[in-house]
């Protein structure tokens, strides 16, 4: 059985991976309406990531004895005015959500529950790849972004993004 902090604390989570994907929809949205049809894909895969993360959590709780209990997704509530801002708040977003996932990793740790730190491993390796990924686009915008074909071949590599499910086994 899981400790009850712990899974209160990955039940919390689950509600903001779903908000994270809530927010890369917005993300999507706003790139396409800008015509920028590579971010929007993109976004849309982050998104799909982001449900999938919090389905594994779900399933986790399942899997320990815990019923999850599902809370309201909060509406998105950044104003998107640019595209390097959107790619910042990404990146912003992602290391909160590292902070999160490293809480919960903490609170398994004080109570020695060696199964779900395993089972966070997984995570915290995906968040370093989130964080570096995000990072990456930031940098990228920031060289390319203000120059239409460099903003043309951004986009390009965006739209190339296919989604894969996780591998991550329960």
């Amino acid at each position: 059985m899981l400790d009850q902090k712990v899974a209160k604390l990955i039940n919390e989570q689950i509600n903001k991976e779903l908000y994270s994907a809530y927010l890369y929809l917005d993300f999507s949205i706003y790139y396409e309406d800008l015509g920028l049809d590579g971010f929007a894909n993109w976004y849309n895969i982050q998104a799909q990531e982001e449900r999938d993360h919090a389905m594994l959590m779900l399933q986790y709780l399942q899997n320990n004895g815990v019923k999850p209990v599902l809370d309201t997704v909060a509406k998105p509530d950044k104003e998107l005015k640019d595209k390097l801002e959107v790619l910042k708040l990404a990146l912003e977003h992602e290391q909160y959500v590292t902070s999160l996932i490293n809480d919960i990793y903490e609170a398994a740790l004080a109570v020695k529950d060696y199964r779900t730190m395993q089972f966070l491993d997984w995570f915290v390796k995906e968040q370093g790849e989130e964080e570096k990924t995000a990072e990456d686009l930031v940098k990228k915008m920031e060289l390319f972004g203000g120059d239409a074909k460099g903003l043309y071949m951004l986009n390009s590599e965006m739209a190339a993004r296919t989604y894969s499910a996780p591998s991550l086994t329960l």
